[in-house]
């Protein structure tokens, strides 16, 4: 494949894949955001020019780009006609922290932030949502990816930020969040203050045994989300979401962007 060029990317590759993505085509890219270095993945289809409807899709608290329930996720996104961007959050993946990284998983396992950490999560709430903005800003420079069919989707940390993301960016035309929640951050970065203006389709994806996001701050996000949008519970703890649940997230995402 030759060299895409992007927009605001530093550079872009071709990128090896590991052997139960090894059907698809992938491409590392690196941009700046804010004065830091955003590494991302790109996954694309197995066969075609493009341009393809995509997804920014998100991990959670301690996770990466390539983490294994990503790669579930996209892989099938991918192979169904989808292509899937990626970026590591700060203080997650490459951009790892040996002394942050652990005080903001922390945190927000405690779900009540001490006065030390307030600034903390602040900072790196704005960062973030800094960086899925110049993720979109890269996206869209693709010539590969299709700049009016974009989605957004994300996994509990994924969801909180790309809640707060959505309140700001009109790009995402829909949104999948699965297993976040709200009213356990700092105001100024709470995704509970920002998703109503969020304008396009959104399905909250739940689990019903969730250990880690109580339901009440998953029920807080959707009562402050507009319409139209839709809840999905499924029978299950935090980090064990069926399958049936990312096939929710499928189809819904692929009937939003018309694949």
């Amino acid at each position: 494949m030759t060299e895409v060029p992007t927009a605001g990317s530093a550079w872009s590759r071709e990128l090896a894949l590991p052997s139960h993505l090894a059907d698809l085509r992938g491409r590392r890219l690196e941009f700046a955001s804010r004065g830091d270095r955003v590494p991302a993945r790109l996954l694309l289809p197995p066969t075609g020019d493009g341009p393809f409807p995509w997804v920014l899709l998100q991990h959670g608290a301690g996770g990466s780009k390539e983490a294994d329930y990503l790669d579930a996720t996209a892989g099938p996104w991918a192979r169904g006609g989808l292509a899937v961007l990626s970026i590591d959050f700060p203080l997650h993946g490459e951009r790892h922290s040996p002394k942050l990284s652990q005080r903001v998983v922390e945190s927000l396992a405690r779900r009540e932030l001490r006065d030390r950490d307030r600034s903390l999560w602040t900072g790196f709430a704005q960062q973030a949502v800094a960086d899925l903005q110049a993720a979109l800003d890269t996206g869209t420079g693709l010539a590969l990816l299709d700049a009016e069919r974009v989605a957004y989707a994300g996994f509990s940390l994924g969801s909180i930020l790309g809640a707060t993301l959505l309140g700001s960016d009109p790009r995402p035309r829909a949104a999948a969040l699965a297993i976040g929640g709200g009213g356990f951050t700092p105001d100024e970065v709470d995704p509970v203050h920002h998703i109503g203006r969020f304008r396009g389709p959104l399905l909250f994806v739940n689990a019903s045994r969730d250990e880690a996001i109580p339901r009440e701050a998953t029920e807080a996000l959707y009562a402050a989300a507009a319409e139209p949008k839709r809840i999905e519970w499924f029978d299950c703890t935090h980090s064990a979401l069926p399958g049936r649940a990312l096939k929710e997230m499928w189809l819904f995402l692929r009937g939003e962007l018309g694949l």
